[in-house]
């Protein structure tokens, strides 16, 4: 299919379509390329290209979702993220966190409705030890269930907290009980943005060797990025960039998942929301640019299922997490909830057949 493009900043229409055959051809796009789809391509231009590499992947009308809890075990934090509306400082007195009994209910509750593993995450508390991590991997671990925890910015940490290599951090983890880490904290992976949004929280390199050193260990982890605020397109290229060269080296990331920025309850509430075309528009170019990226996850937690219905038809195969509680983008005022019923209704909805999977898209029977 041809795509017409009005011709802007010296783009012009053979330019376009080469980069169009070159996506549908199954090459690889450069960051230059992937900058001109995400400021000139128009919304079905990135749809059908992003569609066209979904279903060449996944050639199976399949999209996977996965039946977990994301449990914070405590708000107590010492970053200060200005993005973030769900921490608490040290020295508030509302800050907690969770006991082995809190815990031990809400990992009962999901084993009871099936769920196949715990997302594990927190604040940056300024002095708990690391036993204390490793302890309560343990007793998780104690209920049979896999502990999908502690997202690179968690384990810098820690590093720092314990004075240890972040690999002898990881192995101490990974044998109490850790199996897989997620990919929060990244937000951007451009240290001005960083800087700029959350300086106490580890750099862009630093998240990135935390995931090497993991991927190194025989641990899989996701990759997030959560735009829509004080970043330039360019930066959010710049993002994928990183991913996909870590990506050529270890293999080691099984999904990426783009979502946009919530502002409201944060420092950044003057910022203006991003749009569902916005976003659509950016998780079609994520799954056109990560081609060593088998799965791209929708974001029905911020963008209702609606739209995350239609992000079906964007690039994204998986549906993501039945979020049996979700806390961080509720205290940011976004109160999406669907239950597996639901999830699975609208996934028929888009012509799929929904298929339960664990961390790794093994599928549950």
């Amino acid at each position: 299919m041809d795509f017409v493009t009005p011709k802007k900043s010296g783009i012009d229409f053979m330019d376009m379509q080469q980069i169009n055959d070159k996506v549908l051809a199954g090459g690889r796009i450069s960051s230059a390329e992937a900058l001109i789809l995400l400021e000139q391509g128009d919304l079905y231009q990135l749809g059908f290209l992003a569609d066209a590499i979904r279903k060449r992947k996944h050639p199976e009308p399949m999209v996977t979702y996965v039946v977990d809890r994301n449990i914070n075990y405590t708000d107590i934090c010492v970053s200060a993220c200005k993005f973030c509306a769900f921490f608490k400082a040290p020295e508030d007195a509302s800050g907690s966190i969770l006991t082995n009994d809190e815990l031990g209910r809400k990992i009962e509750e999901t084993l009871a409705l099936g769920g196949t593993q715990i997302l594990l995450q927190g604040g940056l508390h300024p002095d708990k030890p690391l036993e204390f991590y490793e302890e309560m991997l343990r007793f998780i671990k104690s209920y049979g269930i896999h502990i999908h925890g502690f997202s690179p910015p968690e384990v810098y940490h820690f590093a720092q907290l314990s004075g240890l290599p972040i690999k002898d951090v990881l192995i101490r983890l990974q044998k109490a009980g850790l199996d897989s880490i997620p990919g929060g904290g990244a937000e951007i992976l451009n240290d001005r943005v960083r800087s700029e949004t959350a300086p106490r929280k580890c750099t862009a390199d630093q998240w990135l060797g935390v995931m090497e050193e993991a991927h190194n260990l025989g641990m899989r982890t996701t990759a997030t990025m959560m735009f829509g605020h004080i970043e330039t397109l360019a930066e959010r290229i710049e993002h994928l960039s990183r991913v996909r060269e870590l990506q050529d080296k270890t293999g080691g990331f099984t999904a990426f998942i783009p979502w946009p920025f919530q502002p409201d309850n944060t420092v950044l509430a003057h910022l203006a929301k991003t749009t569902a075309f916005a976003y659509l528009k950016m998780l079609a170019l994520s799954r056109i640019f990560l081609d060593n990226v088998d799965n791209i996850q929708a974001s029905w937690v911020t963008q209702g299922p609606k739209i995350a219905q239609l992000s079906l038809s964007f690039g994204a195969n998986d549906f993501g997490s039945t979020m049996i509680e979700e806390n961080v983008v509720a205290a940011a005022g976004v109160g999406f909830r669907l239950s597996e019923a639901e999830i699975r209704k609208l996934v028929e909805g888009a012509g799929y057949t929904p298929c339960q999977r664990t961390m790794d898209y093994t599928l549950v029977s």
